[in-house]
């Protein structure tokens, strides 16, 4: 009787507690692709990993973006930076801006954010154009869903 009241208290925790299959291994990175295939030079890497912020607290989930090779964002319409933007369907969205670097020609763009306090699942991250005055949104140029974490 107490063989059974065991295997089935298992089993039970094992119901209510299932395993995190869809959680992403942290730290990870994931290789940002371009949209339109004609910007075969264009790439950018997302590393996501949790970080501890100071004053002590409890951690949270940073995502940084590089991203090279990109056209001006003025190609897009009346864009004039790049932002990082991250999303949970239907649930919640980052967005952050990308600083680009004094390099001549085409500029690399890096940019980070600190604050996610959300599961990391089904998590899309992207690089798109923006307009800094108007706080618009672009189309997205590089994009890579977290699912591709390594």
């Amino acid at each position: 009787m107490k063989q059974f009241v065991l295997v089935f208290f298992l089993f039970a925790t094992l119901a209510m507690y299932p395993s995190q299959t869809n959680a992403i291994s942290m730290p990870c990175s994931l290789l940002l692709e371009p949209v339109d295939k004609n910007l075969k030079n264009a790439k950018g890497v997302a590393l996501i990993y949790e970080v501890q912020l100071h004053p002590p607290s409890f951690a949270r989930t940073n995502i940084s973006i590089l991203a090279v090779h990109l056209p001006e964002p003025s190609a897009y319409g009346k864009y004039n930076s790049y932002e990082g933007f991250a999303f949970i369907p239907d649930e919640i969205s980052w967005r952050f801006r990308l600083y680009p670097t004094a390099e001549e020609g085409s500029p690399t763009w890096a940019g980070r954010f600190d604050l996610i306090t959300a599961k990391m699942e089904n998590v899309e991250v992207q690089v798109r154009p923006s307009n800094s005055k108007t706080k618009k949104l672009g189309p997205r140029i590089l994009t890579k869903n977290i699912k591709s974490c390594k």
